[in-house]
């Protein structure tokens, strides 16, 4: 099984490549960080102010990684790399339980070493769960890129371009049999 990560400052463009490689056949492992704002914010609570908001979501995403269904390849919405850039950018520190999930997924070698890096759209479209302006998105992206090549991952970067030519791209990357036929 191959499971690589689209990864990407918010905003970026990166549920509608997922919805349309899930469209196309692929498995798609959803973002756990959105969700966890989105229930948070249901309850009348900003779950970001929340120290254990970063391993809330670590969590979630091994939760999801592990329960996901075994396919040939699975695109996986963020990863664990992710919410330490996250941590990073909200000024907290790695937690232990974070840090133990960034040497599990190295060790096990859990994805590709080739990460799907969504280039910024140039603007931000805010939502209720998406509250950040796009001086706040271009710094979040610098350390996204920072965080996974620290960690010894490759970037393959998708420029902005309408929807279909971004999925092009990658599906582009893929091994011949695995861009025709998804879930052999």
């Amino acid at each position: 099984m191959r499971r690589f990560i689209l990864t990407g400052a918010p905003g970026s463009g990166k549920t509608a490549i997922l919805r349309q490689l899930q469209l196309d056949g692929f498995s798609v492992i959803e973002e756990a960080a959105t969700d966890i704002v989105a229930a948070g914010l249901a309850q009348g609570s900003q779950p970001w102010t929340d120290p254990s908001f970063i391993d809330t979501i670590a969590r979630l995403q091994k939760d999801r990684q592990l329960q996901a269904q075994s396919t040939d390849i699975q695109f996986h919405d963020r990863s664990p790399v992710c919410t330490a850039a996250l941590a990073t950018h909200l000024g907290y520190p790695i937690s232990p339980f974070l840090a133990a999930e960034l040497q599990r997924i190295q060790q096990e070698a859990i994805y590709q070493p080739q990460v799907f890096f969504i280039r910024n759209l140039g603007f931000v479209t805010p939502t209720e769960v998406r509250r950040i302006t796009l001086e706040d998105t271009l710094r979040f992206e610098q350390i996204h890129e920072q965080t996974y090549r620290a960690l010894g991952f490759q970037l393959i970067f998708i420029d902005p371009a309408p929807v279909a030519a971004r999925v092009a791209a990658i599906k582009a990357t893929l091994p011949a049999p695995e861009r025709y036929n998804p879930m052999r």
